[in-house]
């Protein structure tokens, strides 16, 4: 199942990417060997995600994400109950 998801890292700055698994995803990232931005920032923690019908859409809304604000990332994360992961 394709996610969409944002990591906050440990400076404070978010990560926005795209996964097919969401758990193996973060221990990647959290064990030094995910994405090159978030290797120097760790810990990440997961603070959003959306589950995506396919693969394209979950990049095409990685892309989408990337391109907000910091304030419109910080309200989508606002409206999200993490609880529930």
């Amino acid at each position: 199942m394709p996610y969409t998801y944002i990591v906050q890292c440990a400076d404070g700055t978010f990560y926005t990417g795209w996964t097919t698994n969401i758990e193996t995803r973060m221990v990647a990232h959290n064990s030094g060997s995910g994405a090159r931005y978030t290797r120097s920032r760790l810990p990440v923690e997961l603070v959003y995600y959306e589950i995506q019908p396919s693969q394209s859409l979950a990049r095409k809304r990685e892309y989408a994400i990337k391109r907000l604000s910091r304030k419109q990332k910080e309200l989508l994360i606002a409206g999200f109950d993490i609880s529930f992961t």
